[in-house]
């Protein structure tokens, strides 16, 4: 399994994930599909599917150019607000493409709709990978758009926090990736909600109320600030005293 990591929107990332035997490609989060296609070429791959966190315009506009250009398209997601959707996906659906394992995690919060994709291939010394669009970042997550703190917390404490920690996350709104999920654990406050020092900042108890604060605290900062970059977002939580430390062995 091969992921091509492809700059795009100044700020953004749209991913293509190749099956190297087949040269089969899926695409992630296309929002600038002929640079997409000119890497397609250039990789002698043949791209059939595109793979939608979430409808919002950096992750989900390009699809409609895309289908012309390529007609025949596979566009797919969860939420039918995604432009050129051909099926809706449900959580846990599996698809294969290949060698390459797809599940299918449902994780409403920042859009109801939001959909991650955990990628693996059997009996492969690579570890596998999520792409979580707007549903995690590096020490943080993506702004509660829809839906409850009570769903954002399952989507990223019991889905994606749950994922193996070697896991490499792929997501699209910082330069430093991959990261692992592993890493994410130590230092993210946002999957750290039931640590007692979180919960000390908080003021709360129950995990999705936790977490409802901290979204409510970074929203308010972010508003009398410049949006941080992920070493300040760390920085941050250092400064909040929400980082904990590797775990003696």
């Amino acid at each position: 399994m091969k992921v091509k990591v492809i700059p795009v929107l100044e700020d953004n990332y749209m991913y293509l994930v190749i099956e190297e035997r087949t040269r089969e490609a899926v695409a992630v989060d296309v929002a600038v599909p002929k640079r997409l296609l000119e890497i397609v070429g250039r990789e002698g791959a043949s791209l059939t599917t595109v793979l939608t966190t979430h409808h919002h315009w950096d992750h989900a506009r390009g699809n409609a150019e895309l289908a012309r250009l390529l007609p025949g398209l596979v566009v797919l997601g969860a939420d039918e607000r995604i432009c050129a959707l051909t099926r809706r996906l449900a959580h846990g659906e599996e698809l294969r493409f290949g060698a390459i394992h797809v599940r299918c995690l449902l994780t409403p919060g920042h859009t109801l709709g939001h959909m991650s994709y955990f990628l693996w291939e059997e009996e492969c010394p690579d570890p596998p990978a999520v792409f979580s669009g707007d549903a995690l970042s590096v020490a943080g997550c993506g702004s509660r758009l829809e839906g409850t703190a009570q769903q954002m917390y399952q989507s990223l404490v019991e889905t994606l926090g749950t994922l193996p920690p070697e896991t490499q996350r792929d997501e699209d709104d910082v330069p430093t990736v991959p990261a692992t999920l592993g890493e994410e654990l130590l230092y993210n406050p946002f999957l750290r909600v039931a640590e007692e020092s979180v919960r000390k900042f908080t003021g709360k108890v129950a995990p999705a109320d936790v977490l409802d604060v901290l979204c409510r605290e970074r929203a308010s900062f972010e508003r009398a600030a410049e949006p941080l970059q992920p070493q300040a977002r760390a920085l941050l939580a250092l400064q909040w005293g929400l980082l904990s430390t590797p775990r003696q062995k």
